[in-house]
């Protein structure tokens, strides 16, 4: 009897430790498609120009349309629905926010190369000219309850085009 207590306990923990790294896996795996997405994403935001300014050689970036390309690209490439949440079939079971989305240009004052700072979301990058800044998050995969709740995974990405000297 000692033989199976023993051999339960460790295909107990073998179990437990074999859900966990599939639950690794599994977070490692959204966070690379969150990080992949949002790269396109602000690139695409990126291309959404005033062409009146842009015609008078500065690029400024239309908050409005970038803010809805920047939500159309995440919605194609994740396998979002209108407002974010997964579609039948996408590998996210949680809906995906998009925290944080900044664009820096010269409409607001800015003067290039500068440094950008956002401590909250970890960010720090010299900017070399016009820039889409945005973070996005999502739930932390559950396989095993815990009684400590991970925290989401959170991903920023950064597009600037650099001026030519």
């Amino acid at each position: 009897m000692d033989y199976i207590i023993k051999l339960a306990f460790v295909l107990l923990i073998f179990i437990y430790s074999w859900f966990f790294q599939i639950q690794n896996q599994e977070w490692d795996t959204l966070r690379s498609m969150l990080k992949d997405a949002g790269n396109v994403a602000v690139h695409d935001a990126a291309q959404e120009m005033d062409e009146a300014a842009r015609a008078q050689g500065r690029l400024i970036i239309d908050p409005a349309q970038a803010y809805a390309t920047f939500e159309d690209s995440l919605r194609h490439n994740l396998g979002l629905g209108n407002d974010l949440s997964p579609k039948v079939g996408s590998r996210f079971r949680d809906k995906v926010k998009i925290v944080k989305f900044d664009i820096v240009d010269e409409s607001r004052g800015a003067r290039f190369p500068l440094l950008y700072e956002d401590r909250k979301y970890g960010i720090t990058k010299y900017i070399q000219g016009p820039s889409v800044i945005a973070v996005i998050e999502t739930k932390h995969p559950v396989l095993i309850a815990r009684t400590k709740t991970q925290e989401a995974i959170t991903v920023p990405a950064v597009q600037e085009y650099k001026y030519n000297k």
